[in-house]
């Protein structure tokens, strides 16, 4: 009798082991493929303007200046783009040009993690911001498209 407990218990626990094996459905890399969004318009898009000096890609003597669009991530939970806007090489404003909000979860975490994520690019004047409690997946697209922009910038 022993050991048919035994037995039961032990397969009981394996069955428990497996069930409860979560897969990973975060994937970094789920950027949208050929820098296009799923309403098929291009992302990473520039639109340069420099104070003086001659042009090379966007960039002058003194700094590159103007607005940069980073490729749209595609995250977990839906398409994440981001837009910086750089003045004299300094990062001057960021924003989310695209972000979950499709109901009302996504529109209550987003209101509060968007506008942090934008103020920080700011302050730390890189793509090396830290994530938003609570909003991780929008927060990994968020950099993800902010470093494409940044790249975009030669920042």
């Amino acid at each position: 009798m022993r050991r048919i407990a035994l037995v039961g218990m032990s397969t009981l626990s394996g069955l428990v082991m497996v069930f409860s094996y979560h897969t990973s459905t975060n994937s970094s890399a789920a950027v949208a493929a050929a820098g296009t969004t799923s309403s098929g318009t291009t992302s990473g898009t520039t639109s340069a303007t420099t104070s003086g000096g001659t042009t090379s890609g966007g960039t002058t003597a003194t700094g590159s200046s103007g607005t940069y669009t980073g490729d749209a991530v595609q995250t977990r939970w839906g398409i994440v783009q981001v837009q910086v806007t750089v003045a004299n090489g300094k990062i001057t404003k960021s924003e989310a040009v695209q972000y979950p909000n499709q109901n009302p979860r996504d529109q209550e975490i987003n209101a509060y993690a968007v506008p942090q994520l934008n103020s920080e690019v700011v302050a730390q004047q890189s793509a090396s911001i830290d994530s938003v409690s609570g909003a991780t997946v929008t927060s990994n697209g968020y950099t993800t498209s902010l470093q494409s922009a940044l790249d975009q910038a030669h920042l």
